[in-house]
């Protein structure tokens, strides 16, 4: 018996989002492509390398909420978006 995975709305909102990121960062890049700059990151990034770095970083957020608060996950999830736009923006 194949056992098939649940979707729940929360889980196809989550990787809905992140499929449209990545297709917006693509037709972004084929539009104007990008160049590696050094803002106040310690390495040269692009707009791809800095989304990966804000994405995993707010999955840190994400879990730090989780193992060591016990405020809502918005909270953490608003600061995951501002967290995104200053690494996207300065980063």
């Amino acid at each position: 018996m194949i056992a098939w995975m649940q979707w729940t709305l929360p889980t196809a909102i989550f990787f809905a989002v992140i499929g449209a990121i990545l297709l917006a960062m693509t037709v972004f890049e084929v539009v104007s492509p990008c160049v590696e700059r050094k803002g106040f990151l310690p390495i040269a990034t692009t707009r791809g390398d800095r989304l990966f770095i804000g994405l995993v970083s707010s999955a840190y957020i994400h879990l730090a909420f989780l193992g060591l608060t016990e405020l809502s996950l918005w909270i953490a999830l608003a600061l995951s978006v501002i967290w995104l736009g200053v690494l996207l923006r300065w980063g």
